[in-house]
């Protein structure tokens, strides 16, 4: 039994809603299904009630009562202030700089902040083929900040990326100034150990915060670089039972729904 348990949350549930705290009521969140989709609607059920959730296929304001299985799950639309086409959702909300937060996760990540989700592999012969990019790369580049959530293993975390989908920081530094992205790129790592921020010159990943129970070594030893600690480093606060409460009410609900029974549709 680890910490985690002991302490009555898993690191999973711990990785949520670090990741929900993160957002705020005024933000405009672009959310990428799976665990940023968990971490948004916690927000919103919580602390960020005014929070505006965009997904891919075009819903704005949405406001699900469960977790989509994907960007065309029908109760987006369903929750939604409105839809709109898809182009338009790109070009006048993402590519017009409307969004404030894009939310996304990884298959493998480096230090910098750079997303593989196409290839696990050499792209010709891959050891895996990925969902890919979808509009991830888009949201990379055009969003005002990003933030990524992952469960941390060697295995994703890695020193370099077997394919580049989604742009970072580059190779660091002013990578992304030099190619003429304007935007802020990736600024907070959150993952079940710990919260990670970009170091301020190198824009390299630096644990800011451990979680309760986790130590340096744990990091470490689940990172497949060397990773940076902050001279300061926090404490992750455990999560509160309102919060810890309406993750696990909304992953019920889920699963209710996507087992096609009643319980999934309450209010």
């Amino acid at each position: 039994m680890s910490d985690a348990d002991n302490l009555g949350f898993t690191p999973n549930e711990m990785m949520t809603i670090a990741a929900s705290r993160a957002l705020k009521s005024d933000d405009v969140c672009f959310v990428g299904i799976g665990a940023p989709s968990a971490a948004c609607n916690v927000a919103r059920l919580t602390h960020a009630p005014d929070i505006t959730l965009i997904y891919e296929s075009g819903t704005i304001g949405t406001a699900p009562n469960v977790l989509p299985l994907s960007i065309g799950d029908g109760e987006l639309c369903e929750t939604a202030v409105t839809t709109v086409a898809v182009p338009e959702m790109f070009r006048y909300w993402l590519q017009g700089g409307r969004i404030s937060i894009g939310f996304l996760g990884a298959a493998q990540l480096d230090k910098f902040g750079n997303i593989n989700t196409t290839v696990i592999g050499d792209y010709a012969h891959p050891k895996t083929r990925l969902p890919g990019g979808g509009g991830a790369p888009e949201i990379a580049t055009s969003s005002r900040q990003v933030y990524i959530t992952m469960a941390q293993s060697k295995r994703g975390m890695v020193e370099k990326i077997d394919f580049f989908t989604s742009f970072g920081h580059g190779d660091g530094g002013d990578h992304r100034k030099r190619l003429g992205i304007g935007t802020a790129g990736p600024t907070l790592l959150i993952t079940d150990l710990a919260i990670w921020k970009p170091d301020s010159v190198t824009k390299e990943f630096t644990v800011v915060s451990l979680h309760p129970g986790v130590s340096r070594e744990q990091v470490q030893e689940t990172c497949g670089w060397a990773v940076k600690f902050a001279e300061a480093l926090d404490e992750t606060p455990a999560p509160t039972e309102l919060e810890l409460n309406t993750l696990r009410d909304l992953q019920a609900r889920t699963k209710a729904a996507h087992q096609g029974t009643a319980k999934g549709k309450a209010a």
